[in-house]
């Protein structure tokens, strides 16, 4: 599953796909995918808190 954070207030969710309205701030809001694709990050399926 896709970790994905909304541009507008930061809210984050694990999905297949980002949503069209931010369960958080209730705008239509584009979601940025957070996943972590580094090595590092490999087990656990983490968020990349730099993004």
């Amino acid at each position: 599953m896709t970790s994905w954070k909304c541009s507008n207030c930061g809210y984050t969710l694990e999905a297949d796909v980002p949503p069209e309205q931010c369960p958080s701030c209730g705008e239509i809001c584009d979601f940025i995918d957070v996943s972590c694709y580094i090595p590092e990050c490999a087990i656990g399926g983490r968020v990349d808190e730099r993004l």
